[in-house]
C-alpha cells in the first residue's frame, strides 16, 4: 500500500432490524404460528427468496476513499448517516457485508466513553489492559503511564475501581490512553463534548500534536470548529454513501447548506410539541427585518432582528434566551444573550410567555448564508432548558446600492463580518527641508 495505511473498495454494512411490533396474540395464534415457521422457512429457501426488503437497512453502501500516512482526515454527515458505523469497521469491531477495507498499522479507538474498560478493575489496571488490546507491550506501557495519568488528571483516583469515576473522569482517562500509547491510526469518534471546555481545548491540542508526529486520525465530529482545526481533508456522509471528499471549507459548506433554504420562522403550538423542558419550551423563533415583517434575505446594510418567544414553566430559575449565529462554513461568528436586558439580568422568571428581540444592526454581517442556534439556559452556572441547532437560516446580500463596507470594490470582501468601522486621519505638511529631500515625481 506505499505510504497508504487505509484504503476502502466498495465497502458495504448491512443489518437487519426488527419487525415493527405487533400487538399481544392468543395462544392458538401463539402455536399456530411457531408450527408453521419452519416451512415458510423451507419455501422462502426453495424459492431463494431473501429476507423482507423491509427489514434489512444498509448503513453503509460503496464506500472508496484511501487514507494516507499522518493524514488527519474529518467524517462528518447527519445522525444516521453511517459515521460510527464506518469506524467500527475501520476498527474491526463489527465485519463488513460487502467489500473491503485494507489498514496497516496498530489501530486505536475512542468510538465511546470507557470503550475496553472493565467497571470492576482500576484506573491503573485498565491503562495497562487497554495498551495491550491496542497491541502494547508492557514495556511501553510503563514508558507512557505517567505522561497518562498526569494528562487525565485523575492521580487521585488512578487506583480506584473505574465503576466509581463520573462520565468526565472515564472520558479523561480513556482519551488519555488512546492518545498516549502510540497506535500508528487513531478513530476518534463525537466523545470530547462530554468534558468540560477546559479539557475538549486540551484534547484538542492533543490531537494536533499527535497529527503534527506523523500519525493518522479519522476523526468524526457534529463540531463543525474542531474539524476545519483539525482537519484538511473531510469526508462527508449521507445515507451511508460518501457524498463529498475533499477540501475541509467546501465540504463543510456543502454539508450545511445541502437541502436547506432560508427559513424565516419556526413555530410550536403547543408546549407538548415544543423543545425543550419543564423549565422552559420554545413558541417561536422569527427572522424579521426593521419594520418587523418576517424576512429570510436581508441587504448588507439592513438590520437583522431575531425574535424568540417562550413559555416559561418553571419561576425558580434566571434563565434566558441566547443566540448563537454560524456562517456557511460552520465557524460561530456571533454568540448573544440576554443578560444585559434590564428584565432579565438576574431575575428568576414568572410563568408565562416571554418575547425577545436582538436586533443585529446594518452594516454587520458579511455576504453569505447564516444559520441560527436557539438557546435558552442559565448563565452560572451552565445548565441548559433548550438547546436547538439551526432552527433559522438567513442570507445576506449586496446589491451594490446605498452605503456599505465594500462601497464601489466589486467583488465580496474578506472576512465573516463586514462592519463600517471608523477611521480618522491627519495630515501634516512637509517643511521645506523636508520636501527637498524627497525624490521628484517621474513625468
Amino acid at each position: 500500500m506505499g505510504d497508504l495505511v487505509i484504503r476502502s473498495q466498495k465497502l458495504g454494512k448491512q443489518y437487519r432490524i426488527g419487525a415493527l411490533q405487533k400487538g399481544y396474540r392468543t395462544l392458538r395464534e401463539s402455536i399456530v404460528d411457531a408450527a408453521s415457521a419452519p416451512w415458510r422457512l423451507l419455501r422462502r429457501s426453495i424459492r431463494g427468496e431473501s429476507a423482507p426488503e423491509d427489514e434489512l437497512i444498509w448503513a453503509l453502501r460503496d464506500i472508496d476513499f484511501e487514507v494516507r500516512q499522518g493524514e488527519v482526515l474529518g467524517v462528518i454527515g447527519r445522525n444516521g448517516a453511517g459515521k460510527s458505523t464506518l469506524l467500527k469497521v475501520l476498527a474491526r469491531i463489527t465485519e463488513p457485508t460487502v467489500g473491503r477495507v485494507q489498514v496497516a498499522g496498530r489501530v486505536g479507538s475512542l468510538l465511546e466513553v470507557g470503550t475496553g474498560f472493565h467497571p470492576e478493575l482500576t484506573g491503573r489496571e485498565n491503562t495497562y489492559l487497554n495498551g495491550a488490546i491496542l497491541g502494547m507491550r508492557h514495556a511501553e506501557i510503563d514508558q507512557r503511564f505517567d505522561e497518562i495519568v498526569a494528562f487525565s488528571e485523575i492521580e487521585k483516583f488512578i487506583d480506584t475501581p473505574v465503576k466509581h469515576y463520573s462520565s468526565g473522569m472515564f472520558l479523561r482517562l480513556a482519551f488519555a490512553v488512546a492518545a498516549h500509547l502510540t497506535p500508528e491510526i487513531l478513530l476518534v469518534d463525537e466523545v470530547l463534548a462530554v468534558g468540560d471546555e477546559r479539557f475538549q481545548k486540551k484534547c484538542m491540542g492533543k490531537m494536533e500534536s499527535v497529527g503534527k508526529e506523523g500519525r493518522t486520525i479519522l476523526f468524526v465530529s457534529h463540531n463543525m470548529n474542531a474539524i476545519h482545526r483539525l482537519c484538511p481533508r473531510v469526508i462527508l456522509l449521507e445515507e451511508g454513501r460518501v457524498a463529498a471528499d475533499g477540501d475541509t471549507s467546501e465540504v463543510i459548506a456543502q454539508y450545511l447548506n445541502a437541502d436547506r433554504s432560508e427559513m424565516d420562522c419556526k413555530e410550536w403550538s403547543t408546549p407538548e410539541q415544543a423543545p425543550g423542558d419543564s423549565t422552559a419550551r420554545l413558541k417561536r423563533v422569527r427572522l424579521l427585518d426593521n419594520r418587523g415583517r418576517p424576512r429570510s434575505a436581508f441587504e448588507i446594510r439592513e438590520p437583522v432582528q431575531i425574535e424568540v418567544e417562550y413559555w416559561a414553566l418553571d419561576s425558580k430559575q434566571p434563565f434566558m434566551p441566547i443566540l448563537l449565529i454560524h456562517n456557511e462554513n460552520g465557524v460561530c461568528i456571533l454568540e448573544t444573550a440576554a443578560n444585559h436586558d434590564p428584565a432579565y439580568a438576574g431575575k428568576s422568571r414568572k410563568r408565562g410567555i416571554y418575547r425577545s428581540v436582538c436586533r443585529v444592526p446594518g452594516n454587520f454581517f458579511n455576504e453569505g448564508m447564516f444559520h441560527v442556534d436557539v438557546l435558552v439556559r442559565v448563565l452560572v452556572p451552565r445548565r441548559y432548558f433548550v438547546r436547538e441547532s439551526n432552527l433559522l437560516s438567513f442570507r445576506i446580500q449586496d446589491s451594490g446600492s446605498g452605503l456599505s463596507v465594500k462601497g464601489d470594490f466589486p467583488k465580496a470582501w474578506s472576512g465573516v463580518v463586514a462592519p463600517i468601522l471608523p477611521w480618522q486621519t491627519e495630515i501634516r505638511p512637509l517643511g521645506s527641508t523636508a520636501a527637498a529631500s524627497l525624490p521628484k515625481a517621474r513625468k
